[in-house]
């Protein structure tokens, strides 16, 4: 399996910006595989939040659409996502999944997640 480490959480103001990352390990195995974020509120279910393919098809929540991009870099090994126009609702602990299928569901490789606090 792929190992997965998150990156670049903290706290925002609403309607801030951030940025967070996951560097994947195996060079050539990253490529062949799908990347997900999904996030996971106090008290909620993990929900996805944006999934992108090897091809670069995208798939997000309606929560986000317009507000977050996920993006990937295969000479990185690493996959992004740059959330704008935070809001409270968003804060969540954040995970970076491999393998997610965008029909299905999620992969079976997880980071330890990172965490986004929106507030002011």
């Amino acid at each position: 399996q792929v190992q997965l480490v998150e990156s670049g959480g903290g706290l925002v103001q609403p309607g801030g910006s951030l940025r967070v990352s996951c560097v994947a390990s195996g060079g050539d195995e990253f490529r062949r595989y799908n990347m997900a974020w999904y996030r996971q509120a106090l008290g909620n279910q993990r929900e996805l939040v944006a999934g992108i393919t090897v091809g670069g098809n995208t798939k997000y929540a309606d929560s986000v659409k317009g507000r977050f991009t996920i993006s990937r870099v295969g000479a990185q090994n690493t996959v992004y996502l740059q959330m704008n126009s935070l809001k409270v609702e968003d804060t969540a602990v954040y995970y970076c999944n491999a393998g997610w299928s965008i029909s299905g569901g999620p992969g079976l490789s997880w980071g330890l997640g990172t965490q986004v606090t929106v507030s002011s």
